[in-house]
């Protein structure tokens, strides 16, 4: 520790703003430029693909972000601010655009400071209560260049930082593959799904009313632990079934849900960008709570359970309920009955039976990585902030890393 200096993260970096490109050329176009919003960026920091937010006008010189490039969150519409300051990297692969909500990090001293180390010190929980402890805003909350500047930071020489985010580093990349293999089983189930015949509109009166397929906040009993668990808002995904973190608290309203059950947030802008879950990751017959603002899908009796999830992600119903959303602006919702008065083709019982073996199989496994990366996640974390302050030396971090991966 002798070794490790402290600096005033404005000696070491300067942070610079987006730009405020125009609405009316907003799209959602995945092969487009995205713009880098807040929900681009994971609980605890880290990027992940969220619902594209395309942009088709002009764009300036100096907004185009590189692979590589570290930003910050300026802004955060959550109560607790769950992600406001935290940082990640820009992945390669697409055009991202440099927003005015997101600050992009400039290190003034890069000899001094490695950026992959600097990443994932702007994620750890004292920086963050540094940068909540200073937020402005009571609806929206705000950082500033400013403040997150005024963050001490230690910093161990360059070959040893460069060892912590190497260590780090390799428990985020398991975590990102088995991502994509998550993401592959459910490309490939939506496509299962379509041959359903339930994304396209009925033909004259043969259609079903969809509760013959799915009932929508279903009677429950109240949940028997002292400490129930609970999904907030800010845990459900925007573009993945599995839900990746929850709490347990004494029982208040709320819906009620059990494994096999999916999770679709009814307010907006929540349900147009696509948050919806899959709950499996109970015990058998445990009952948890969410949020009031979340409606509770569950298949009936004789319909594969993943179906619930997969007609939740579908566009045509997803339009459906954004159409009947009802409410002052900003604070629109849609009412479960009203997503329920929906009508679907009624799906042939040989290719019903046959997406629910392939989804029942796939979805064991997207459990089993879930769980998993749940796992790593956690030993991330616990890590971070060892290796971060020099209580955890970088070998038996790495000894520690090999033992579970």
């Amino acid at each position: 520790m002798s070794e490790w200096t402290s600096h005033k993260l404005a000696e070491l970096i300067d942070i610079k703003h987006g730009f405020a490109f125009k609405g009316e050329y907003f799209g959602e176009d995945p092969d487009g430029p995205i713009l880098v919003t807040p929900g681009n960026f994971a609980i605890g920091g880290g990027f992940k693909e969220g619902k594209p937010k395309s942009y088709s006008g002009v764009i300036p010189e100096g907004f185009i972000l590189s692979e590589g490039d570290l930003v910050v969150t300026m802004t955060d519409l959550s109560k607790a601010a769950d992600t406001l300051g935290y940082a990640s990297l820009i992945p390669g692969g697409k055009t991202y655009l440099h927003n005015q909500r997101i600050g992009k990090v400039v290190i003034l001293k890069p000899g001094r400071v490695e950026k992959e180390f600097l990443h994932y010190a702007l994620r750890t929980d004292k920086y963050r209560q540094h940068v909540v402890g200073g937020a402005t805003g009571t609806t929206v909350k705000h950082t500033s260049p400013t403040r997150i500047g005024q963050y001490t930071l230690s910093l161990p020489p360059v070959t040893e930082q460069q060892a912590i985010a190497a260590v780090l580093r390799a428990l985020d990349g398991k975590i990102a593959i088995n991502e994509r293999i998550a993401a592959t089983y459910q490309l490939l189930l939506q496509l299962k799904f379509a041959e359903l015949g339930l994304s396209r509109e009925p033909n004259g009166g043969a259609g079903v009313a969809v509760t013959e397929l799915v009932e929508f906040n279903p009677k429950m009993a109240k949940p028997s632990a002292e400490e129930p668990v609970y999904v907030d808002m800010a845990a459900l995904p925007t573009n993945q079934a599995s839900i990746p973190c929850w709490t347990r608290r004494p029982p208040k309203s709320g819906p009620r849900f059990m494994n096999g059950d999916t999770l679709l947030a009814r307010i907006t802008p929540c349900l147009e960008n696509g948050k919806t879950g899959y709950v499996d990751f109970m015990e058998d017959g445990e009952v948890g709570l969410g949020s009031t603002e979340f409606i509770v899908m569950r298949s009936r009796r004789g319909v594969p359970a993943e179906l619930s999830y997969f007609l939740a992600r579908d566009d045509r119903f997803r339009e459906h309920a954004i159409r009947n959303m009802i409410g002052s602006s900003g604070r629109q919702r849609v009412s479960a009955a009203d997503v329920a008065n929906y009508v679907v083709n009624r799906p042939g019982a040989d290719v019903l039976a046959a997406f629910g073996c392939q989804a029942e199989t796939a979805f064991a496994h997207m459990r089993s990585l879930g769980s998993e990366n749940r796992n790593l996640a956690s030993l991330r974390d616990t890590l971070l902030p060892q290796l971060m302050s020099g209580r955890l030396r970088v070998k038996k971090a790495e000894k520690i890393v090999e033992d579970h991966t």
